[in-house]
């Protein structure tokens, strides 16, 4: 996916004009973001290895809400109705990604693993997601930050160098890199909308870091509703309740923009 989105990017970036003169400060930020965009995605992948989806995916998509507090920490300002719109649209990205969860094991059969094994592991995913999100929230704002100095789709093709040198280099030369003809399309199509989600949000950012970000985390709402439709998956009824929430915040928050 990093490889298709410098690919996509790359050229863009350079008709679009390479940056001759970098601000100071500018390098840092660019660094910054690269690197926890490599090491939020380490964190997260260590995080489903050993916890269910149900309870890492909420924990990280809370990102958003995050870098908005971060952003606010630094100066970043919105108006009162904004900022509870905000806060409405963030708890629906926590509840729309909430799934149904339940030990899988055969009908009939037990689970394997002991109570106390799975409390740790549990306890431990969450402990891994909580700083995933940390980290994507501190990427988040330094994106924001690089791309009022430098152009968005330089921000974004930063953050995949970094990611293709931490990443997938080592990949590569454990010849562990590999991609199926039946994965490719999806490969893609996740590599193109990536790059180009990524600078537009970038973009964004350069108006108001926090409204991006939290706008931005809507991707486990849209996921959620993009299942439902492309691969028949049934929403539990407070994934249900965190859609509606994010679509009233949303358009709320366009109006009250407008």
């Amino acid at each position: 996916v990093m490889i298709v989105g410098v690919a996509v990017g790359l050229p863009i970036g350079i008709l679009s004009g390479v940056p001759a003169d970098i601000p100071p400060g500018a390098p840092f930020l660019l660094l910054l973001a690269g690197i926890c965009y490599a090491a939020g995605l380490q964190v997260t992948y260590a995080a489903l290895t050993i916890g269910k989806v149900a309870i890492v995916a909420p924990i990280v998509a809370t990102e958003g809400a995050i870098a908005a507090m971060i952003a606010v920490a630094l100066g970043d300002s919105f108006g009162l109705i904004a900022g509870v719109l905000l806060a409405v649209i963030a708890i629906g990205v926590v509840l729309s990604s909430l799934e149904r969860s339940g030990p899988a094991v055969p009908a009939g059969d037990i689970a394997i693993e002991p109570d106390s094994v799975q409390a740790t592991d549990t306890r431990r995913a969450v402990i891994l997601s909580i700083v995933a999100a940390l980290i994507f929230g501190v990427g988040l704002v330094a994106s924001g930050k690089a791309a009022l100095l430098v152009p968005p789709i330089w921000v974004a093709l930063t953050a995949r160098f970094v990611g293709l040198a931490v990443v997938v280099l080592p990949v590569v030369l454990q010849r562990r890199l590999r991609v199926t003809r039946q994965t490719l399309p999806l490969v893609l199509v996740a590599g193109v909308g990536e790059i180009f989600g990524s600078s537009l949000s970038a973009w964004g950012a350069t108006q108001s870091i926090a409204v991006v970000a939290v706008l931005g985390s809507q991707f486990a709402a849209i996921a959620a509703v993009a299942a439902y439709f492309l691969f028949h998956e049934r929403l539990a009824p407070v994934q249900v309740v965190g859609v509606v929430l994010v679509v009233f915040g949303v358009t709320a928050l366009a109006a009250s923009s407008a």
